[in-house]
């Protein structure tokens, strides 16, 4: 996911949240995600059609 994909003042203010950690933008095997930068966190969010998934529930583990 490319950051032209959303506006910047909403990407500057994304925040993971389980644990409020910065954001960063990856490609996952299913498709353009955001990764939460917390050290004992890690899950990343996918992002569908552009918006964001960020639902705990829904996230995945990394590593």
């Amino acid at each position: 996911m490319s950051e032209s994909t959303m506006q910047p003042w909403l990407r500057e203010i994304l925040r993971c949240p389980a644990c409020r950690a910065e954001l960063r933008d990856e490609t996952g095997a299913a498709g353009p995600e955001l990764v939460c930068t917390g050290a004992d966190c890690g899950l990343a969010y996918r992002v569908d059609d552009g918006i964001p998934v960020l639902l705990v529930d829904e996230a995945r583990p990394r590593g």
